[in-house]
């Protein structure tokens, strides 16, 4: 078995992820990892220890765990006598703290996220503001469709750019439901600034509904009846991120979402999210996805 370090590639960007790093420090081993693309990574670890405690200090980053074998002596210390088991889950959110006692045997899945993963879709999904929501703090809960997510994850190969898409497609949707069952609001002030709930969705339908037109800055402040200056303003606090970016973002994800119709063209998947020609629209996608089009539609789809 190949040891941490060697296992572990540097991120480009500089990310590093904190439990992760605690992990390392321990007599954990590590059977597998990979970056998924999009700053997320994954990871398969095995434990085995008469008893050692573990402590996750405001990591910074959210991670998910799911046990695949083993488990049934190691508790939370915030929770005494409350022992995992195969299928269990944890959420640990980027700000939680939380001290764990090993004990016995124990393998398990660990996917990790920023944030941003976790509440940017939160506009989409939820109709909710990216800032009001974060990941719920959760010891040893049960959902199937996350726990069947988690045993797809370990089954498929995490080598080469074409599985690592399905596994990044994979933890995309493992994200969804997680953010539709642990997602809850900040305990945190009221919140000031950024636009109006109705606002805020007028904006998005309008994206949405114009994904194969240009949009530009003015005319989402008319909409608004704002200035330019304050829009964008207003809009990075609502979404999370400034308008382009943010309609970017959109045409990739409808993009991806036309190209698993192996009917359509390229031509019109371009025209579809306002791309100006199959060129640039090849380039805005191979710069986000780190594949072509192409390349992209055969490895979702499996040819």
């Amino acid at each position: 078995m190949q040891t941490p370090s060697t296992l572990l590639p540097s991120h480009p960007s500089g990310i590093t992820h904190a439990v992760f790093n605690t992990l390392r420090g321990t007599n954990a081993e590590l059977e597998r990892f990979a970056w998924l693309g999009d700053e997320m990574a994954i990871a398969i670890w095995h434990r085995r220890t008469d008893e050692e405690e573990t402590a996750y200090i405001r990591p910074g980053h959210h991670t998910l765990s799911c046990y695949l074998g083993g488990g049934y002596r190691t508790e939370r210390n915030e929770l005494p006598g409350l022992y995992g088991s195969p299928g269990r889950l944890c959420a640990l959110p980027d700000e939680h703290e939380s001290r764990w006692v090993v004990r016995d045997e124990l393998r398990f899945l660990h996917v990790y996220f920023l944030p941003e993963h976790f509440t940017r879709r939160a506009v989409i999904e939820l109709d909710r503001e990216p800032r009001e929501l974060t990941l719920a703090d959760r010891t040893y809960f049960e959902d199937a469709q996350i726990a069947h997510l988690c045993q797809s994850l370990v089954q498929m190969p995490w080598q080469g750019s074409d599985e690592l898409l399905r596994v990044n497609e994979t933890s995309h949707e493992l994200l969804s439901r997680l953010l539709q069952s642990q997602g809850v609001l900040r305990r945190a002030p009221r919140l000031k600034g950024g636009l109006a709930p109705l606002m805020r969705r007028r904006l998005a339908d309008y994206i949405e509904t114009h994904l194969d037109q240009p949009i530009t800055l003015g005319m989402l402040a008319a909409l608004a009846c704002m200035s330019e200056f304050h829009l964008a303003r207003m809009f990075r606090i609502s979404f999370g991120m400034p308008p382009h970016a943010w309609i970017a973002a959109r045409r990739h994800d409808h993009a991806q979402a036309l190209l698993r119709s192996p009917g359509l063209s390229l031509q019109h998947v371009a025209d579809a999210c306002g791309y100006a020609d199959l060129s640039h629209f090849s380039h805005r996608f191979r710069k986000m996805s780190g594949v072509s089009p192409t390349r992209y539609r055969q490895a979702i789809l499996g040819k």
